[in-house]
């Protein structure tokens, strides 16, 4: 199957679409916080902990939807030379599916070691045969936390896989919030969910293969023979520069929540922070009120409407508190919005798996990679301001006459937010 067969191509542009919709005027954009002189070691301990270790010398790339990111990663599979390594929390049997999962067969074939963790509740709808048709083909494919586990116990079965990370040889990595599925096809094609990505080359792909194989080891206690030859290669990856990029690789969910608060309180002019599905707890709401009502640009990008209906309904409960408070909402619109992203002051930013509600806080098993650097920092806030033009910006007045009834159901699925 070629990559034309669903739309894909290495080559593949953004299609113009219709003219962007702007009622209120999407966030203007600021000049630099920082000096360009600032180093970014200097800019890491400015927005994150201590406690997070940045691993300097990283080449990044932003990918946007599966347009781009779907060519690169299956240019990668197709380039490996020793093993490839893959987890994700939807590998769904559709025309995405089978290319990516076409790919990964002939890397087997050719003596690549591949291995592939998926989640069996994000990946249920996919046809059992697909997976035993790769197995049998040399791919090491297993689910995460299949149903015949139920007898654990429902906290066993609510803690899901949902990193989604591809390693290819301690060369290069993929993070972000793109599954296999053809929900991130291009538009047309069954899919063009939004959607971000951050290809990596440097020192920080060796902590997400470390991530990978943490869970691997966690749930099937399987040993890797090429582990101790890949530890022995970090040692020479950290001092072969890819790029300019200070990174730091959280999968501790408390970690991630720690890392939004703390850049958000410190921002100095700008909080630009786009959620695929955003039911915040109250240290997120108290830190962005702050933040808008000392002067800073404080920006959401949420759902006009999404694969889980109900939790728009619910998100819109915390919408006048924010705008009270200054903050500033706009809805997209165009189609269901997946991206897990922020950036601060145009350094700091966040690209993962990782949402705003309480799933991913308490119990999912979750990857961000977290940068201080001004040129990637920039480039993620230019992709936010742009989707902003296609948006519908949330007006106070306006929503407060939304109907009763919008009200009430709000309300009561606000009163159950602890459990969506």
């Amino acid at each position: 199957m070629r990559e034309q067969e669903v739309g894909i191509s290495a080559e593949a542009e953004e299609q113009p679409g219709e003219s962007p919709r702007q009622e209120a005027g999407c966030p203007p954009a600021h000049e630099p916080v920082w000096s360009p002189h600032v180093s970014s070691a200097l800019l890491a301990r400015y927005y994150l902990p201590r406690s997070h270790l940045m691993l300097r010398g990283n080449g990044c790339q932003l990918l946007r939807d599966g347009v781009e990111a779907y060519p690169a990663m299956l240019a990668a599979i197709r380039g490996a030379r020793r093993y490839i390594h893959l987890e994700t929390y939807m590998f769904i049997s559709d025309a995405v599916g089978e290319l990516f999962g076409e790919a990964l067969a002939e890397a087997a074939g050719r003596g690549v070691h591949v291995r592939v963790l998926y989640d069996a509740l994000g990946s249920w709808t996919s046809r059992r045969g697909f997976f035993e048709s790769l197995r049998a083909r040399g791919v090491d494919i297993r689910p995460f936390k299949p149903f015949t586990s139920l007898g654990r116990g429902l906290r066993h079965l609510l803690r899901r896989d949902h990193r989604k990370i591809l390693a290819v040889d301690g060369e290069m990595a993929f993070i972000g919030g793109v599954n296999i599925s053809a929900h991130w096809a291009p538009e047309g094609q069954g899919g063009a969910w939004r959607d971000d990505v951050l290809r990596v080359e440097g020192p920080a792909v060796y902590e997400l293969e470390r991530r990978f194989v943490a869970t691997w080891r966690m749930a099937f206690q399987d040993k890797f023979r090429s582990w101790r030859e890949t530890r022995r290669r970090r040692r020479a990856a950290v001092l072969h520069r890819r790029g300019e990029v200070s990174l730091a690789v959280l999968s501790s969910r408390r970690s991630i929540h720690r890392a939004y608060l703390h850049a958000i309180s410190r921002a100095r002019r700008s909080v630009l922070v786009a959620a695929a599905y955003f039911i915040p707890d109250r240290k997120l709401v108290a830190v962005l009120r702050e933040a808008a009502q000392r002067g800073v640009e404080v920006s959401l990008l949420l759902n006009a409407k999404s694969d889980h209906p109900w939790l728009v309904h619910a998100t819109r409960a915390f919408y006048e508190k924010l705008l009270t408070a200054g903050v500033r909402i706009f809805e997209w619109e165009r189609c269901v919005l997946h991206t897990k992203t922020a950036v601060v002051d145009g350094v700091w930013g966040t690209i993962g798996s990782f949402n705003l509600e309480r799933r991913s806080l308490l119990f999912n098993h979750e990857v961000n990679a977290v940068f201080a650097d001004p040129r990637l920092g920039r480039r993620l806030e230019e992709s936010f301001r742009g989707d902003c033009q296609s948006c519908r910006e949330v007006d106070l007045a306006e929503f407060r006459r939304r109907p009763l009834w919008q009200k009430l159901f709000e309300r009561v699925l606000y009163a159950f937010r602890k459990v969506l």
